[in-house]
């Protein structure tokens, strides 16, 4: 309820108690504007009825409160915020008749009299006296000034006969009145004719959840610091629901600090009071056990809650729930699955602890059976472990195959039951060794693998010949496996075909594996045709057993070896081909190799120049790698790093970085995998700021590892990255003004991309040999290059292009116009504009400025000394200055305040 006192204003105008009665209450300070909601509903007032209904907390009422706001002028709108007191249908129509008077004075009259003498003991025909008051409603309404009349908290009054009264209502509710309900539970009505004939619209708890640019505009409101990994955790654990929202922000301004992640817990005081008032002591005795008993379950179905409460009771419970909007979510489309809101769970779970903690372990022990019958093994050694049986969770895992677990790659599970799992255990048989050196192999923990698979020494000779070579194959496999990760070029070389030759049939995973490893290494040799025929035997494997995730994965391995050809198209139609393959997989599991794919198809958006729909997969795919533990979060977080680079965000370029060495560490992954990846990214980085000597130090150190006769082999992540540590030297050179030996190195560097048929590394090197061309004696060459550049790009990629449009629009330009039309001319033709409007403000000057010389010119305009440019922009005192001169000369002028004149004349500065 609305505390009235507290309004501005309120003391001093009195409201008249008829108008009080139906007082539609203010927004609630720091109220976020729900547009796409109210835009919903205002389309819904063609029809007769908007319903909304969600659990406590939603916002439903102040969504109606901002709907009744902004309604059009001629729209006159009632608001009865009903109680208990209105479940009696006489004291509510009471209401209605009396709330409609106000608009419509003479209506009623002798209706309302009728309604005055019934006896609440006696019937009373409430549909006849709804017949007449709605026949002479429809002669007093005018179609051009129509009433919305709002039914707010309806279930608060709710009952079978007002329901029946309703019910009617609607059935016959004249033209020119619509009427909004806002209820906790759906309404006991009968909506198919409404739906039907489009007269209905509905807004449930899916469409009431804040989006999350709503719930951080929720938390900005009241001025919330929190970023990064605490944020995303605050908005992700409140699952949309805004009271939850505000009661962290209620919690963390009382504790005097707003930067309390963890506060956000079912738990938690407020919380935890305001859902046991509003939710858990209004339902059911028996509802409540129902409720406690269930908390433990991560997610149920009527059959396994009646399996671990030994109980016949569960479809009528959970229809209970659903009826009445206990912060169930549903799980899938068909309404089996479900799980409780992360924030009721918690309080659930914690007072399940002090009421029903002694059959805890039973319902545990009893899910895991259930699980275990429907052949869900990862549910049932995760309920083993929590019953404390360890000795069955590992009987389970034991049944876990390697072809599981080589298909889903859901690692970080694994890893977590190992540390649930005593070492004797672990290395007790065979098969669990097995299972969990792949996953020590395949989360990079290499020592670790290779440790425990030592153990299998133990059960050798086997007991039998045929159980003796398939043990020495899956032992080779992961040797193979270890040795990919470790750089150890031949060693895997070896193994991966020894296990190939030997391994069984019926080993297909660890078959495919070697064959993904075989030919990841092809392409660091620049064996682009090997690469490709390992690729087509490992999807004929695949296909032949018929796996979906075997199949996705050979369709990954196929896109990286195309792009690595600079078949970007191709590339993308293999990676949507991989994830079609997964679209019948359940998407509440996790998949690695679904990361994988959506990171990939984000990299490639980005190589062809679709930077926003590239981030967003990105972003998508790098969610999901984190919670499988997969290493393809390296990718995801170094392309962003590169976007935010050459978009000038530098800080948030290295968080991205950081970020990514950060779960490294935390991964325990070896700084093989990826320190040269992310020094690379930084060293690209470092040279668009013009810090020079950081990357000519950390480029000198990377081209000592991977170039010579001793060279490291490249990381699986980047297999081209000797090629690329060669470019960025090569950039240097030309940035130090070395451009002759800029160009020789880049000429050897397309010989090899050439020999390797590697179009890819080929239009990289071409673009940056135009570079290095352009404002030299030599420029005239630029022109044939950027020929062959165009016929190295049919495939598709296009970001190479991307620093010679920025540089130099108006020469690109020209060289397109001479071309005759083909898609790539035509997609660099679509990224001119934007560039050339700069070019075409700076009119006929000798040169334009480049993109770091308008930095330093804004910075100049702003009054910054170099001193403060310097610090600003990290570069050296003396690049400062070069550009201040350059700056000076390109637009004719001498001083800095001339130069700060003349850039405002052409519209530099803004």
């Amino acid at each position: 309820m609305s505390d009235l006192s507290r309004l501005q204003g309120f003391a001093d105008h009195a409201v008249p108690a008829l108008e009080g009665r139906f007082f539609r209450p203010p927004l609630p300070d720091g109220y976020v504007a729900r547009a796409r909601l109210c835009e919903r509903l205002h389309a819904g007032l063609s029809g007769r009825l908007l319903l909304i209904s969600a659990p406590a907390g939603f916002g439903k009422s102040s969504l109606a409160v901002e709907f009744c706001e902004g309604l059009p002028r001629q729209w006159q709108s009632l608001w009865l915020g009903l109680s208990q007191r209105d479940s009696d249908p006489g004291r509510f129509l009471e209401r209605l008749l009396a709330g409609l008077q106000q608009f419509f004075p003479q209506l009623g009259g002798q209706a309302l009299g009728l309604l005055k003498m019934r006896q609440r003991h006696q019937p009373f025909a409430f549909e006849e006296w709804l017949d007449g008051l709605l026949d002479e409603l429809a002669l007093h309404l005018i179609p051009g000034s129509p009433v919305l009349v709002v039914l707010d908290d309806y279930h608060l009054a709710q009952g079978p006969v007002l329901d029946r009264c309703l019910q009617f209502f609607l059935n016959h509710l004249p033209s020119a009145l619509v009427v909004m309900v806002t209820s906790r539970q759906r309404p006991d009505w009968h909506l198919a004719r409404l739906r039907l004939s489009r007269q209905l619209l509905e807004l449930n708890e899916q469409d009431l959840r804040l989006t999350h640019a709503e719930s951080l505009a929720v938390l900005d409101q009241q001025g919330s610091a929190l970023n990064g990994e605490a944020l995303h955790t605050l908005i992700q654990r409140s699952e949309g629901w805004v009271a939850g929202l505000r009661f962290w922000l209620l919690a963390a301004s009382e504790a005097g600090d707003n930067t309390l992640p963890q506060a956000l817990h079912g738990g938690e005081a407020l919380i935890r009071d305001y859902l046991l008032e509003e939710v858990i002591d209004c339902l059911p005795t028996d509802v409540q056990a129902f409720l406690y008993e269930t908390a433990c379950l991560e997610r149920f179905c009527a059959e396994l809650c009646n399996a671990a409460r030994d109980s016949h009771d569960s479809v009528s419970m959970l229809g209970y729930l659903q009826a009445h909007q206990v912060f169930l979510v549903p799980l899938d489309e068909h309404g089996r699955w479900f799980r409780y809101h992360h924030l009721f769970s918690d309080l659930l779970r914690a007072r399940a602890t002090q009421t029903v903690g002694p059959q805890q372990r039973r319902l545990h022990l009893n899910a895991c059976r259930w699980f275990s019958e429907q052949g869900l093994l990862d549910e049932a050694v995760e309920q083993a472990l929590r019953a404390g049986h360890v000795d069955v969770a590992a009987n389970l895992v034991q049944n876990l195959s390697e072809e599981k677990l080589l298909a889903e790659q859901n690692i970080g599970l694994l890893l977590r039951w190992k540390m649930d799992l005593p070492d004797s255990l672990l290395i007790s048989t065979p098969r669990l060794i097995v299972l969990y050196s792949w996953a020590l192999g395949l989360a990079c923990q290499l020592d670790a693998a290779e440790e425990l698979s030592a153990h299998l020494s133990r059960f050798l000779p086997a007991p039998s010949a045929t159980a003796q070579k398939s043990m020495l194959a899956q032992w080779l496999a992961l040797s193979g496996i270890i040795a990919r990760g470790r750089g150890e070029r031949d060693k895997a070389q070896r193994y991966c075909s020894e296990a190939l030759s030997s391994l069984p049939n019926l080993r297909y995973g660890q078959r495919l594996m070697c064959l993904s490893t075989l030919a990841n290494l092809a392409v660091t040799e620049g064996d682009l045709w090997r690469a490709r025929a390992l690729n087509r035997d490992a999807l004929e494997l695949a296909q032949r057993v018929a796996n979906p995730l075997f199949e996705a994965l050979a369709h990954y391995d196929r896109a990286r070896v195309l792009q690595a050809r600079g078949e970007t198209l191709r590339a993308l139609e293999e990676v949507r081909q991989g994830l079609q393959r997964l679209k019948g997989l359940s998407a509440q599991r996790l998949y690695a190799i679904r990361a994988r794919l959506t990171c990939y198809e984000g990299y490639l958006l980005t190589t062809r120049l679709q930077t926003e729909a590239g981030r967003e997969r990105l972003l998508a795919g790098l969610s999901e790698a984190r919670a499988c533990r997969d290493i393809s979060v390296l990718i995801a977080h170094c392309v962003i790093a590169g976007l935010e680079g050459r978009a000038g965000r530098f800080a948030a370029a290295f968080a991205e970085l950081g970020e990514a060495e950060r779960l490294m560490h935390i991964w325990d992954v070896p700084p093989i995998y990826y320190l040269a990846m992310i020094t690379l990214v930084k060293c690209e980085l470092w040279l668009a700021q013009d810090r020079i000597d950081l990357a000519e130090a950390w480029l000198v150190r990377l081209a000592q590892t991977y170039s010579g006769d001793q060279a490291a082999t490249a990381p699986e992540c980047l297999p081209h990255l000797p090629y690329l540590i060669d470019v960025q030297r090569a950039v240097l050179e030309r940035i130090q003004g070395k451009n002759q030996a800029s160009v020789e190195r880049l000429q050897a560097l397309e010989l090899c991309a050439q020999k390797a048929d590697s179009q890819l590394m080929r239009l990289i090197v071409l673009n940056q040999q135009i570079l290095s061309l352009m404002g030299t004696p030599d420029e005239g060459l630029a022109r044939d290059l950027f020929s062959q550049c165009l016929q190295a790009a049919m495939g598709g990629t296009l970001s190479p292009f991307e620093e010679l449009i920025e540089r130099h629009p108006l020469w690109v330009k020209e060289m397109l116009l001479v071309r005759a039309p083909c898609p790539v001319r035509d997609a660099l033709m679509q990224r001119l504009p934007v560039t050339l409007a700069v070019a075409r403000e700076i009119g006929d000057q000798a040169d334009n400025l480049s993109a770091r010389e308008l930095s330093v010119l804004q910075l100049i305009a702003q009054g910054c000394s170099n001193q403060e440019i310097s610090e600003q922009l990290f570069i050296s005192l003396h690049t400062v200055k070069t550009h201040a001169s350059h700056i000076n000369s390109k637009l004719g002028v001498e001083r800095r305040t001339q130069a700060v004149a003349r850039a405002q004349e052409m519209g530099l500065l803004g």
